[in-house]
């Protein structure tokens, strides 16, 4: 069975890019475009999230405490996007309980189906 993430991100295009690359690599992809959406289909229990720091709606970091704090999601993976890599965002995405991250500037599919992989190998 297709393992299922939830990509909770705003920029409909590279969404588009990102769920196109992930279904042609075997995943099943669900999509939320903003923080509220995404917690709510995060109910549904997905394999992983792919979260976007920066939201209509929240941020992200606000977004991943409150998938944290709800113990019937807070055992998913969660991978942060960021726009640049600066240390004190990625410090707030890991203490606030992710579990990797990826600059949206600068990746390949074969990079975040590396980072996801990880999160799968023992499942």
């Amino acid at each position: 069975m297709a393992k299922e993430i939830l990509l909770i991100e705003d920029d409909h295009s590279l969404a588009r890019t990102l769920s196109q690359g992930l279904e042609a690599n075997g995943y099943k992809v669900s999509l939320a475009d903003n923080g509220k959406t995404g917690i709510e289909k995060a109910k549904d229990r997905p394999d992983l999230i792919l979260l976007d720091i920066m939201l209509p709606d929240e941020d992200g970091t606000e977004i991943l405490k409150k998938i944290k704090a709800d113990e019937k999601i807070d055992d998913i993976p969660v991978v942060v996007l960021i726009n640049k890599e600066d240390k004190e965002t990625i410090s707030k995405i890991l203490d606030a309980g992710g579990k990797e991250y990826l600059i949206k500037v600068d990746w390949s599919i074969e990079e975040i189906i590396s980072k996801i992989e990880k999160f799968f190998k023992y499942s």
